[in-house]
């Protein structure tokens, strides 16, 4: 310490005695502590001279701890202790900034050595960048190749592990069920339209913004589309409860045609265009038996074919 600095120190602690004598007791000072032009340097291996560049405080040895030791004693007042650890201690450790609960011998916050620039960003409308310095949502993950936030339920509280990561590249967003051979049973590719499914609290729609609510799925067929399904099995239909299984509809002209399971187990295909009473039908009886049924207006004619039955 040069003269200016312990001509500066003695006086604060002359003033310090001066306030409360009991200030300056227990103050011990051997070595191994610079105080230079506003800087200071504390450990074994601080040194006369010490280049303090821009530091204000440099805590400068081979084991590097800050530790809070709360000495509250009152049930209703916190204590717990708190360090902050630099590096591990152990020949071949890992070089590492934490912080330590030491209370509960935990360590719930750790940055390794290497980390790159931006891996963790917290900007200035408490937007969160990962990998990015310049978040433009709420939480924005930037990577080379895939980035990917991955959910893992580990086992530790009894239940059976299970890993699915939601990840988004160049050919597709998808979801992985890593835990069954990295499935992918769910992904959606660039450029798929809007509405492609829709959601609502009556209806899905596929294709539509607007799904019918008298349907719990509303499909509607767009630009390349020539057909609304196309299955390459058997589609199983279940009947509700008005035997109603099927409706299908020409949006450009409004014919309807309802196929319908009938209370004796008979398929009825019905013309239900708006308009018509009681639309034509063809039934489909059990054991193979077909009747045909024709339209009968308001006065209580029947046509088949065409002409009068």
């Amino acid at each position: 310490m040069n003269a200016k600095n312990k001509l500066i120190y003695t006086a604060a602690l002359g003033v310090a005695y001066l306030i409360s004598p009991s200030a300056i007791a227990d103050i011990v000072h051997n070595d191994d502590v610079i105080i230079n032009g506003g800087s200071l340097c504390t450990g074994m291996d601080c040194v006369n001279g010490e280049n303090f560049g821009f530091d204000t405080v440099r805590l400068k040895e081979n084991n590097l701890r800050v530790h809070f030791d709360d000495t509250s004693n009152s049930a209703s007042f916190p204590s717990n202790d708190w360090r902050i650890i630099i590096n591990d201690t152990t020949n071949g450790g890992a070089n590492h900034f934490s912080v330590e609960d030491t209370t509960g011998v935990k360590v719930p916050f750790r940055i390794e050595a290497g980390a790159k620039s931006d891996t963790l960003v917290v900007d200035s409308s408490s937007r969160v960048g990962i990998g990015t310095a310049n978040p433009v949502v709420k939480v924005h993950t930037v990577d080379g190749n895939t980035p990917t936030l991955r959910l893992e339920q580990d086992g530790s509280s009894g239940f059976t592990a299970q890993t699915w990561d939601l990840a988004s590249n160049e050919a597709n967003f998808f979801i992985r069920d890593v835990t069954n051979s990295s499935a992918l049973p769910f992904r959606i590719k660039p450029g798929s339209p809007s509405d492609s499914i829709h959601i609502t609290p009556d209806s899905v729609g596929i294709g539509t913004s607007s799904p019918n609510t008298s349907a719990a799925l509303d499909i509607k067929a767009s630009g390349n589309n020539s057909r609304a399904i196309l299955a390459d099995k058997e589609i199983a239909i279940i009947r509700d409860g008005a035997g109603g299984l099927l409706r299908v509809k020409n949006e450009t002209s409004g014919q309807t045609w309802r196929i319908t399971m009938l209370g004796d187990d008979s398929l009825a295909i019905k013309d239900q265009t708006s308009g018509v009473s009681n639309g034509a039908q063809i039934i489909l009886k059990p054991g193979g038996q077909i009747e045909l049924r024709g339209d009968v207006d308001v006065t209580g004619n029947l046509t088949c074919n065409g002409g009068s039955c």
